[in-house]
């Protein structure tokens, strides 16, 4: 989106103890991403040539959790020198010697920062020609930010963080949003400068626009109109409020597509979901990480998707799914649970009370209800009865049951695995099927029934039922 000439510094070594978490500050989630993800996203979207996180707490954690997604980043490890300013330092010396461009430094905590905000922030520095630009904003509580403390020319003059200003510069609203771009000359030339003769102790990447302006240099500012993308993360309050915007930004963005979302405020989509015009989405609704629904679906209401694909014009209500293939013009729910592995054939039916796991179940099956199917491949066409389950697990090992097209069972049927049932095969009502059944072939489970007269009278003597058995077998 930038073009070349371009480094990108993200910082993530802190340890955000206003968390109060095990869990390092930069990997609390949202939107189905690590805060730092939604950085090293937008870094990538923004074409650097080079993507450095600086890392230091829990540092072997953080780059586990990062390192696969996100193979182009490089990580650098921050000694015990603290403070933004030494991050920076470390970061820049590992830049390859000969790199001459701009560097971006962003936080990993601030994961609202989307690439056309920082794209026009990098061209409004490459236009100002200056070493040194700030993104800042004006916001009406400006406690907690370093303050933007202008010249009389209205350039910058300084940042003052909040513990070393006075009282006249904690009274500034604007603040520094925490995003700069830097000549890399600039930084290898004032980085070493740099002390820890303040407050906190720490070396101020603040310092550097000081420095610039005592060298009588131009440092430029680029006012931010939407506050929203400088919103960090630094306790769990401000992790639900950053959650919450970046939903709406993505609620919307599929609305303008052509998605029907009947209420924006209960419905959660991860930014990785992918949603085709025609979907209808209903309240209380979840779609998670990968999930992708294709056009006319409607899904919802009181939902949730994880990693599933849904086809065309398929119908899931008050359905939990995770890891499931749902075919087009098939329906799901009310209250169903399908796990890994599900994988429903088009215009098929998983009905309510069903869980379904590792099972495929062809085009046209149904299991209307109140049964499991596990471990199973489901043929074309079946119907399986109320309270069919296929018993998969013999304590010691999983077994597969195997169900050919146009089988139908009776109502409480239990399938003892490994068995098969052949095409057209039948089975009656609480048949429990232990053997291959033949292509064609009912399958009963017969015993005799039998009936101990007056059991009840005598042992449940005193009981409303024995009271009106009683009186039956007198007006008998």
């Amino acid at each position: 989106m930038t073009g070349n000439n371009l480094a990108i510094i993200i910082l993530a070594a802190g340890q955000g103890t206003r968390m109060k978490s095990r869990l390092p500050k930069v990997l609390h989630p949202i939107g189905g991403r690590p805060l730092v993800g939604h950085v090293l996203t937008t870094a990538a979207r923004l074409g650097a040539d080079h993507v450095e996180v600086v890392v230091r707490h829990e540092r072997d954690r953080v780059v586990a959790a990062l390192a696969e997604d996100y193979p182009d980043a490089v990580f650098v490890d921050q000694d015990e020198v603290p403070g933004t300013g030494r991050a920076v330092q470390v970061a820049v010396d590992a830049l390859p010697a000969d790199f001459d461009g701009d560097v971006l430094v962003l936080s990993g905590d601030c994961p609202l920062a989307d690439a056309e905000t920082l794209a026009a922030f990098l061209d409004e520095h490459r236009a100002a020609g200056a070493p040194a630009t700030l993104m800042t904003a004006v916001v009406d509580d400006p406690n907690g930010y370093g303050r933007v403390i202008r010249d009389g020319d209205g350039g910058v003059d300084r940042i003052v963080e909040q513990k070393d200003a006075t009282d006249d510069e904690k009274a500034v609203r604007e603040i520094n949003a925490g995003m700069y771009v830097f000549r890399s000359e600039t930084l290898r030339r004032y980085l070493p400068e740099i002390g820890v003769d303040n407050a906190q102790g720490e070396m101020y990447l603040t310092d550097v626009p000081g420095l610039l302006r005592r060298d009588g240099d131009r440092v430029a500012a680029s006012v931010v109109s939407d506050v929203t993308v400088t919103f960090g993360v630094n306790d769990r309050a401000q992790l639900a409020e950053v959650g919450r915007l970046l939903n709406q930004r993505i609620v919307r963005r599929w609305q303008l597509e052509g998605v029907t979302i009947i209420d924006p405020s209960t419905t959660w989509i991860d930014d990785d979901a992918t949603l085709a015009p025609d979907v209808t989405i209903l309240p209380h609704t979840q779609i998670l990480r990968a999930t992708t629904i294709a056009a006319g679906a409607t899904i919802g209401p009181d939902t949730t998707l994880v990693d599933c694909e849904v086809g065309e014009d398929a119908t899931v209500r008050r359905t939990d799914a995770t890891l499931a293939v749902i075919g087009a013009q098939a329906t799901v729910g009310p209250f169903s649970f399908l796990r890994p592995g599900t994988v429903l054939g088009a215009k098929g039916k998983i009905g309510a009370y069903v869980e379904t796991k590792n099972a495929e179940i062809g085009e046209g099956s149904k299991v209307p209800h109140l049964s499991y199917v596990g471990d199973a491949t489901i043929g074309r066409g079946v119907n399986l009865g109320a309270s069919t389950i296929t018993a998969n697990y013999d304590d010691v090992n999983k077994h597969r049951t195997v169900v050919e097209d146009e089988v139908h069972t009776g109502s409480h049927t239990t399938l003892v695995a490994p068995v098969r049932l052949g095409a057209g095969a039948k089975t009656g009502a609480g048949a429990v099927v232990r053997k291959d059944v033949p292509a064609g072939a009912l399958a009963m489970s017969v015993a005799p029934q039998r009936n101990i007269e007056g059991w009840v009278e005598k042992n449940r003597a005193g009981t409303g039922a024995a009271d009106a058995a009683a009186r039956e077998r007198s007006a008998e």
